[in-house]
Parts: C-alpha cells; structure tokens; sequence
C-alpha cells in the first residue's frame, strides 16, 4: 500500500507537470507565432512652396510596396505661418525662422529612430518661377537659404527645387486618381463624394493656385501634344485719374492700391504706362461687366501655334470625362455654396453671381462678420474668374457637370505634393515584409508535438481515473 501510495502521488505529479508545461508551451508558441507584426512604416516630408504660403506634409508608408510603388497616406499637415518664400527675397536670413516651426512639428511626428532616413524634399511653384523670371539671382538666393536651413535638421534632405507648370500639373493628377483608387485594386478608397460612371476612367484634375493654373487629363492622341506647354496671366489696369471703378468689387467697397503692387510681376511689368503712383478702387459690383474685363483682358487671344488652343496660344486639346477641381476652386466655389450640389446651368449661374455681386458691401461685410475682410472682399471677382476660366478651358454648360470640387479626400489635402511624394517612393528600394519568429514548418511541428503530449497526457489521466485497479494490480 506505501508503494502504491508513493507510485499514485508521483504519476499523478508528473502527468500534471507535463499537462501543465504542454498548455504553456502551445500558448506560447501560438502567441508568439501569431502576434501582430509591428508596422515596418516608412515617412516622407514634402514641403509645397507656392506663391501665396507654404504647406509642409508628413506622409508614410509600408516598407513592403506594391508594384515598387508606396501606397501612401497623409499623416499630418503643418501650414508655415507668413507668405511665400519669394517674399523672402530681401530678407533672406529670416527664413531660416520661417520654417521652423514645421520642421520642429515633423520631428515630434516622425519616430526619432526613422529620422536619418525620413526624405525631405521642397518643391516652389508659380511664386518662384515668377520671381526667376523677374530676378534670377534673388530667386537662387532664397532657394539657397531654403537648402541650409532645411540641411541642419536630422531628416535626410534631398533638395529644393523650383518645379515646372507641367510638374505641377502632373503631380496633382496623379494625386488625385490615387486618392480616387485609379492605380489600385482598392475601390475602397473611392471618395463616395465624386461620381463614378467608369471605374477604369481616370480623372482630370484642375488646379488653381495663387499665380498659376493647370488643367492634366489623359489625351488619346500623344503624338499631337507640343513638347511645351506653358500658361501665362497678364494683368492689364490703368485709369490716369488715379481712380477705378471696379466691376469686380461690390458696390460701397474702397481700397487704394500702389502702381507697383499690379506691376511687380515680370508678366505685368512691360504694361505699366502710367505715371500714377497709386489708384483708389471703387466697387460697382457689375458680374457682367466683371465678366466681359476678365474675358478680353486677361483672356486675349493670341496666335496659335499648335491647334486647338486656348488663351495664350496654350495648346489644349478637348477635355472629356470627370475632373476633380481643388485649391482656390474649392475654397472660392464652396464660399459661394456651388460644392454641395450640382453646378447650375450658365443662366442659372449668371442670375446668382449677378446677385452676389450687386450686394453691397456693408450688407456683405456684415452678413460674414467671421470671413477675412481681404478675401471676402475679392470672392465676386474669384468665382467670375473662375466661371470665365472654365469656359477658356472648354467645359462648357454641360459639361460643367463633370467638374467635382474637392479640398481632400482620404484624409489627405488634394494638390501635387501627395503625387509628388507618390512618384519618389519608386526610387526608394522596397523591404521584404517582417516575418514572424518561426518559420512555418517548424511552428507546424512543434504544434503537433505539444498537441500529441496534451492528448497522451488526457488519455493516460482518464485510463488511471476509470480503471485504476487495474493498473495498481499491474504495478503490485
């Protein structure tokens, strides 16, 4: 009976040891193998330099790419506080201050282990390439203080360049018909905002900016396109008795203005005939009149060289499908409350601008107490543009309809950066994707091993448990 004492107590201690080390064994393999990898994430900064402030943009993605390219998402957004950095070309010590504030909020952003290799790249657009054109030693100034300033940080910066029109066109469409899911399987990301007719289609995109504009869609016809393809604006405005009476501003609204305010830029230089020193603006608030000015002053036609064409002598063929508009399209447009539904017909359009425009100004300024005197102040003369600068741009009433305004979709603001970012993530060699601890043939063995263990522990249990005189008649 002692033996049989001492045999029951030991077996039993040793099954449930084993029972025990077996249950630990299959959790902890089991957690360890299927435990959620850590995000191999990867950052990128793109700071977009225009001509009225600068935007930075954190963006990151998968180490792993598809097709070797990121599948990118905005993250954070900083806006610099001040103008754009041709402002700086007088100033130039100053903008090392100007950008600070940005670049510190990106390295609290970022994981400081990702700094070194977080890329940070600033593209200027229309600002800097009408300051290049007007002063190119001034423009190289400003962007060599925008290099040393942004070089100091621990991020790797990879240069400032002044991009092109077409670069900047080009960069927004992609941005656009990625954040649509054009160039990926997921339709999930389709911003339920915008139409979809065709989800193979991709979209045009149309940007306005500050000094400049750009309309990029896909044209059937390559071998037609000129190699260049270049947009001016030229700003005609004189009256020798010093006062305007301006059709673009409401009726009641004064501003004076100096001469070299409007003639400051290397497209409106040439056109200074006045010796007048400054003019006082007087609104008369007249869409009409606005409208015919913006159409044959700042719309002149021009020799073509290469048809069909538009203002300037642009060469641009016709447009067809959707267009996503965003910038100054959207700000303008969603202040006159043309976003949140269809565009009207052109006599539709003509009736409420008309309105708009005829407001007084006092009645205006009252009724928007809360919206920046400056920009409130230039709205009737914004969406006439607009409405002005579509047509050049051939969408005409019917087609109005394909045009979506849009400030962001996905989280992330619409403009070229996003593309830009986008398109340099190629460049950038992809990781294969983190693994877990175990290699899967090994994690399968030692699963079977522990399971079999558990089981041959369970049986032996129940054997002793319900036959247990036979087994101490064998043991005697």
């Amino acid at each position: 009976s002692g033996l049989k004492r001492f045999c029951s107590r030991n077996i039993l201690l040793v099954l449930g040891f084993t029972f025990i080390i077996a249950v630990i064994a299959l959790i902890t393999v089991g957690l360890t193998q299927n435990r959620p990898l850590p995000e191999n994430l990867k950052y990128g900064i793109v700071l977009d330099a225009g001509s009225s402030h600068t935007s930075l943009y954190i963006y990151s993605w998968q180490a792993e790419k598809e097709n070797n390219t990121g599948v990118i998402h905005q993250i954070d957004e900083c806006r610099v506080k001040g103008p754009g950095i041709s402002s700086y070309a007088i100033k130039t010590e100053a903008i090392g201050n100007y950008l600070e504030e940005c670049m510190e909020r990106a390295r609290s952003v970022i994981p400081q282990p990702q700094h070194e290799e977080t890329p940070v790249h600033l593209g200027a657009t229309a600002g800097m390439r009408l300051l290049r054109m007007k002063d190119k030693w001034s423009a190289n100034r400003v962007m060599n203080a925008v290099i040393v300033s942004l070089s100091k940080y621990p991020f790797d910066f990879q240069g400032a360049k002044i991009i092109s029109g077409k670069e900047e066109g080009a960069f927004g469409w992609i941005t656009v018909n990625y954040l649509l899911g054009k160039f990926t399987e997921k339709s999930n990301w389709i911003n339920t905002n915008l139409k979809e007719k065709n989800l193979e289609a991709t979209y045009g995109a149309l940007d306005l900016g500050g000094a400049s504009t750009q309309i990029t869609f896909v044209y059937n016809r390559p071998y037609e396109l000129p190699s260049e393809n270049r947009v001016r604006f030229r700003l005609y405005g004189k009256d020798e008795s010093g006062i305007l009476m301006d059709p673009c501003f409401h009726p009641g609204y004064k501003r004076t203005l100096g001469i070299g305010d409007l003639f400051s830029s290397p497209c409106t230089e040439k056109t200074m005939l006045t010796q007048v020193a400054a003019v006082d603006i007087h609104g008369t608030g007249n869409y009409e009149q606005c409208k015919k000015n913006i159409e044959h002053q700042l719309f002149a036609k021009t020799p073509c060289l290469h048809a069909p064409c538009t203002f300037n002598g642009t060469y641009l063929p016709f447009n067809k499908g959707d267009f996503g508009a965003f910038s100054a399209y959207y700000y303008v447009m969603d202040f006159l409350n043309f976003t949140s539904q269809k565009l009207p017909s052109e006599s539709e359009v003509t009736s409420i601008m008309k309105a708009f425009c005829a407001t007084p100004w006092e009645e205006l300024r009252s009724r928007y107490n809360d919206t920046k005197e400056k920009y409130l102040s230039e709205y009737c003369f914004a969406g006439t543009y607009i409405f002005v600068l579509l047509e050049q741009l051939r969408f005409t009433d019917k087609s109005w309809q394909n045009i979506h305004f849009v400030k962001e979709m996905e989280g992330s603001s619409i403009g070229w950066s996003l593309g830009y970012m986008l398109n340099l993530t190629n460049m950038i060699p992809s990781e294969q994707p983190l693994a877990p601890p175990l290699p899967h043939s090994t994690y399968v063995f030692l699963i079977i091993i522990f399971s079999l263990i558990l089981v041959t522990v369970v049986i032996i249990a129940l054997f002793i448990f319900l036959k247990p005189s036979f087994f101490w008649k064998d043991m005697a």
